[in-house]
This record gives structure tokens, sequence and C-alpha cells, in this order.
């Protein structure tokens, strides 16, 4: 399966990817909190709840070129958020996405484009 996390260009953040069905179910849930320097990536992705979570997170829904086309700031556990457009999340820390300056329209990745993942 390709490295997800290596697309990403965020200097500074580790990024976990959860990439089939049963890591995307679980995402962030059970765990009591997520560092400034984690996030979780989920690819595919177009909605996300928090429900069972116990802190709010930033959300930012990016589409198959790589382009944020939205983020929602400091989602809090048992709501639920979503980005018809989008191809994945990234799942970061309240605050995270205003520490790292992302904005909408902005590109993440480093090569270009998301393409599905094989497995080998």
């Amino acid at each position: 399966m390709r490295n997800w996390s290596k697309l990403i260009a965020i200097s500074d953040l580790h990024i976990d990817v959860a990439g089939n069905f049963f890591q995307r179910f679980l995402g962030l849930m059970g765990r009591r909190s997520l560092h400034d320097d984690r996030a979780l990536l989920i690819v595919p992705c177009s909605d996300i709840h928090t429900a069972f979570m116990r802190f709010p997170i930033d959300v930012v829904f990016i589409d198959r070129d790589g382009y944020i086309i939205k983020i929602v700031h400091r989602l809090r556990p048992w709501r639920f958020a979503l980005a018809r457009q989008a191809y994945a999340c990234l799942e970061l820390n309240s605050g995270a996405a205003e520490r790292y300056q992302l904005q909408t329209g902005q590109s993440l990745l480093r090569n270009g484009m998301f393409q599905r993942p094989v497995n080998i």
C-alpha cells in the first residue's frame, strides 16, 4: 500500500493513515487526545463524525488533486462534517489548522495527485 503520509507537505507533522475500512471506522475514537504534531489522514473520505471522541479536532477536506476544499475548525465531539467533493480528510488537533496556516485552495501534496493505493 502506498505511503500516503509521505505525500502531505506539512513539515513537522507525523501522519497516521487510515486506509482500510476498520481503520477508517475507528479513526480517533477512544483516544484521550491528539498531540499537536500528529494527524490522521483518512483515505478515501468525504465525511466524518466525532461520535465517541473526547476532544475537538480540526478537519481538513482534500480533493483528488490535493487541494484543500474545506476546513472545519474545532469540531466538537458528537458532531458531523462533510465535503461532497472531498477525496480524503486530515484530522488534526484543535487549532492546528490555524497554527499550520492552512487555507482553502492551498495544495497539500508534494507530487501533485492522490492515486488509489495498490495492494502488492
